[in-house]
C-alpha cells in the first residue's frame, strides 16, 4: 500500500466500490452550458419587476394586507435563474408556499408557546407536507418559518396569512411566465402537474 493518494490522472483501485462514492471526482460547476448575457439581463429584469410590483402593491393597497416576505426572494431566484427546474414549476411554487404557510400558521396557533418547538416543527412539517403533496418548493420552508417568527402583523393575520402568500406567489408566477417566455418562447412553465 502506498502512502500517497493516486494522482487525478491515475485510476483509483476499486473505484466502483461503494466506499468511494463520496470521494469520486466531482465535475466542476463551471463546466455546464455557457450563460448568455441576455439570459442574465432577463433574469435580473424579471426579478426586479416581480419584487418591485409586489412591494408597490403592498404600499398602494394596504387594506389587502399583502406582504413582501423573504421567501419570495428565494422564489425569484428559482423562477428567474432556473425556470426549467422542477422546484420552479407552478404546482411547486403555488402549492409549496400555500402548504407551508398553512403549516406555519397551524404551528404558531396550536403548538405550545415554545418558540424552538414551533420553529422546528413548522419547517420540518412543511418539508414533509410538501413531499407528500408533491409540491416541494425550497422557499416554502421559509414561508412556514415566517408564520412563526414573523412580526405581530403577520401573527394577527392568522389564517389570513395564506392570502398574501398566495397573492405574492401568483404575482411572481405571472412575471415568470412573461419574462421567461420573452427570453425563450414556450420555456415556462415546463409542466402544470
Amino acid at each position: 500500500m502506498t502512502d500517497q493518494p493516486p494522482r487525478r490522472d491515475e485510476p483509483v483501485p476499486d473505484a466502483d466500490h461503494p466506499a468511494h462514492a463520496r470521494t469520486k471526482h466531482i465535475r466542476s460547476h463551471g463546466q455546464g452550458r455557457p450563460i448568455r448575457i441576455a439570459e442574465v439581463v432577463v433574469a435580473w429584469l424579471s426579478a426586479f419587476v416581480g419584487i418591485a410590483l409586489l412591494a408597490l402593491l403592498v404600499e398602494q393597497l394596504p387594506r389587502l394586507q399583502l406582504l413582501v416576505i423573504g421567501s419570495f426572494g428565494a422564489s425569484a431566484v428559482l423562477l428567474f435563474s432556473a425556470p426549467k427546474a422542477p422546484f420552479s414549476q407552478p404546482r411547486n411554487l403555488l402549492g409549496g408556499h400555500l402548504v407551508s404557510a398553512a403549516v406555519g400558521v397551524a404551528c404558531y396557533r396550536y403548538l405550545p408557546d415554545v418558540l424552538i418547538l414551533q420553529e422546528a416543527t413548522a419547517v420540518a412539517t412543511a418539508i414533509a407536507a410538501m413531499m407528500v403533496t408533491r409540491t416541494i418548493h425550497p422557499p416554502g420552508g421559509a414561508t412556514a418559518l415566517i408564520a412563526v417568527i414573523g412580526s405581530d402583523s403577520v401573527h394577527q393575520l392568522g389564517w389570513g396569512y395564506l392570502f398574501p402568500v398566495l397573492m405574492g406567489a401568483l404575482l411572481l408566477f405571472a412575471v415568470a411566465i412573461v419574462g421567461n417566455n420573452l427570453y425563450e418562447r414556450g420555456s415556462y412553465p415546463q409542466r402544470w402537474d
